[in-house]
């Protein structure tokens, strides 16, 4: 399937900006197999002083710039076509809970693939032990890591609300299952809380949704925005697999990636630092359009 995207994020400052140095993880990723990025550029208006472009830990595609003169706006904006690959669902060979630690424990290696990076509590998904013993509540003897994955990710879309009023980008995980409500990267961080407590090694994937859904389907949740999603790993013959619990859905054709990390934190689309006084606003407008072949 191929799509266009569209993405801008515009930050205004009350006062001006005198300098600035900001990390850019925005372009869709090439993913041999799941995904082809025919083509894309990164715009940053005004235009930076330093620009450069690095793969980070990850694997991610990411640009630092750096802004030497006064400004009052930044204005990012992303063009792109990208290829998504459509993949059959696969038989379900993961190994029960007991094997997976076995078999993440026989990993040798400390690559941006291994689990062990997963696994324990990262900057902005600590211990969640409300979250995990919601997880070990659905589990059922003998039931393999992947229906695992799926089972909890079900069952948090059932028990929260999506709702863009009730947290921020900085609310803890732990606050929002509280509440019982938030947005993507809420559903997103407290699926992975809850995986990493029952020894499921699980990451953060942030991307794009399709904006019109196909005829007859419903419209997914977070689609005007950046979304967000879960990677899990199931064992050394299933690897790692994805899953939208916001949505309720397995990851694929509708899901175009970005980033990957441990957490949101990894992946986000602009991180930096400003030398500023004043508040700030931030404004995103995204579009994801199916390209329709000729003829």
């Amino acid at each position: 399937m191929l799509y266009d995207i569209g993405l801008t994020i515009t930050y205004s400052y009350d006062s001006p900006a005198i300098a600035g140095r900001h990390l850019l993880r925005m372009l869709p990723a090439d993913l041999p197999g799941a995904q082809r990025r025919v083509n894309g550029w990164l715009d940053v208006a005004p235009e930076p002083a330093e620009r450069q472009s690095f793969t980070d830990f990850f694997g991610n595609e990411a640009v630092e710039i750096v802004f030497r003169e006064a400004h009052d706006e930044i204005a990012f904006r992303v063009g792109s076509r990208v290829e998504r690959i459509a993949r059959p669902p696969a038989l379900d060979i993961s190994p029960d809970l007991a094997r997976l630690a076995r078999e993440a424990a026989e990993w040798r290696g400390l690559g941006p693939e291994a689990p062990h990076h997963f696994l324990g509590p990262s900057p902005r998904v600590g211990r969640l032990p409300d979250a995990a013993s919601f997880a070990r509540g659905l589990i059922a003897p003998e039931m393999t890591a992947f229906a695992v994955v799926r089972t909890l990710g079900d069952a948090l879309h059932a028990e929260m609300a999506y709702d863009p009023d009730a947290t921020t980008v900085d609310t803890p995980p732990a606050e929002a299952f509280a509440r019982r409500r938030g947005v993507c990267q809420d559903f997103a961080h407290i699926m992975i809380g809850a995986l990493r407590g029952i020894g499921v090694p699980a990451g953060y994937v942030s991307g794009f949704l399709r904006t019109i859904p196909p005829e007859g389907q419903p419209r997914l949740e977070g689609a005007d925005a950046t979304h967000a999603w879960v990677r899990a790993w199931c064992g050394w013959e299933t690897g790692w697999v994805e899953y939208d619990p916001t949505n309720a859905v397995a990851v694929g054709a509708d899901h175009i990636e970005i980033a990957r990390g441990r957490d949101y934190g990894d992946v986000a689309p602009v991180v930096g630092v400003l030398r500023i006084s004043g508040a700030q606003t931030t404004e995103q407008a995204v579009d994801v359009l199916p390209v329709t072949a000729p003829g």
